[in-house]
């Protein structure tokens, strides 16, 4: 059933404007992995009008993000057909071409992109994923912090919250001091119990030697998931250590994929098991599903990276999904800042399909004392 209008009025819709805005959320505490610290995040947020309805979309990314937004990719989505959303994603990767494909250029992209896609569900009055073809109802999680600042009662207090929302994969961040993750590891075992799926995370602090040193200990308490062991541009590294790990562990990367060469050169050169990629960060829905379908061809599961309530409905469509990252920073601020935002229940995300498009909607107010 449509949304509003006939539809001629909807094949004529046009995006009428495109608003920008930036919140920056303090952490609940200091975080800390293997590479990096950081005391708040910032989410940019899209919203672009057409007909009657609004869509918004947003990226995890600096405020300069926002400032791309306003000044350069605006004026191409201004006047866009609302239903040609492929084909204003394609206008705003000429746009920046002599910016650089990746980083905040993606990430903006990604902004826009989410929000056309909610848009043009709202226009048609449907969820997305059934805008995008829906073949799950609902996507695993894994419960995502354990940061390695955490102590013990941190840690334990964290994975318990996990537990009582019926997660059953755990990820912890390691690489900060090496010698003590072993004995973390150990820790976060005892504490989830044997069934439970036990993942760890280097952010690429590693060197490929060491990785697979410490991948044969973590195997001791039966780790099934290693991620970025080395940094996710080592694609040999990677490989090096996909070769030689323990059975039953699976090599993770490409967070930090911003493009479709990317996460294709990642899979030519056989450097994972499973491929991850970003939607707020590899240029947004659109980029996600060429990422999927790119998976798809090569045999590999794929996983979503962080920001759980956007991901829900294009994971739901996605072909090669394996799970969802139910990342600690970004599903409290999804909660903060947004009525509709999907919480884990018996370890999964189910989309809401009673809402139209992605089923967010702005608290304002709320969200005002954030505003960066």
């Amino acid at each position: 059933m449509l949304a509003s209008g006939t539809y001629g009025d909807l094949c004529d819709a046009v995006v009428t404007a495109l608003r920008v805005s930036a919140f920056t959320i303090p952490t609940s505490s200091p975080e800390s992995d293997g590479t990096y610290s950081w005391t708040s995040t910032t989410m940019v947020l899209v919203e672009v009008a057409a007909g009657n309805e609004v869509g918004i979309g947003y990226t995890y990314a600096d405020t300069a993000t926002a400032a791309l937004i306003h000044k350069t990719l605006k004026q191409v989505i201004i006047g866009a057909n609302a239903m040609d959303v492929t084909a204003s994603w394609q206008k705003m990767v000429y746009t920046i071409r002599n910016l650089g494909r990746s980083g905040i250029c993606s990430m903006a992209i990604a902004a826009i992109d989410t929000a056309l896609w909610d848009l043009k569900a709202k226009l048609l009055g449907i969820p997305l994923c059934r805008l995008f073809g829906q073949v799950r109802e609902s996507i695993p999680v894994y419960g995502s912090g354990g940061f390695t600042n955490y102590s013990q009662t941190q840690m334990q207090s964290q994975l318990k919250d996990w537990m009582n929302e019926g997660v059953t994969r755990f990820k912890i961040k390691i690489g900060t001091h090496p010698h003590d993750d072993p004995a973390r590891v150990r820790h976060a075992r005892q504490l989830i119990g044997p069934d439970a799926e036990l993942f760890v995370d280097a952010n690429g602090a590693l060197s490929a030697k060491s990785a697979l040193r410490y991948a044969d200990i973590f195997a001791e308490s039966n780790v099934t998931w290693f991620e970025e062991p080395v940094s996710s541009d080592d694609l040999r590294g990677l490989a090096f250590i996909r070769e030689r790990a323990p059975a039953g562990m699976d090599i993770a990367a490409g967070e930090y994929g911003y493009d479709v060469d990317y996460f294709r050169r990642m899979l030519e050169a056989h450097a994972v098991d499973v491929l991850q990629a970003d939607a707020t960060r590899c240029a947004g829905f659109t980029g996600f599903l060429q990422a999927d379908a790119l998976a798809l061809a090569h045999h590999t599961p794929l996983s979503a990276h962080c920001a759980p309530a956007l991901h829900a409905h294009v994971c739901a469509a996605a072909h090669q999904l394996r799970h969802i990252e139910y990342f600690h920073d970004h599903s409290r601020i999804e909660q903060i800042l947004f009525d509709g935002a999907a919480q884990a229940k018996n370890g999964s995300l189910t989309p809401d399909l009673s809402r139209p498009g992605i089923g967010l909607e702005l608290k304002a107010a709320d969200a005002a004392r954030f505003a960066a």
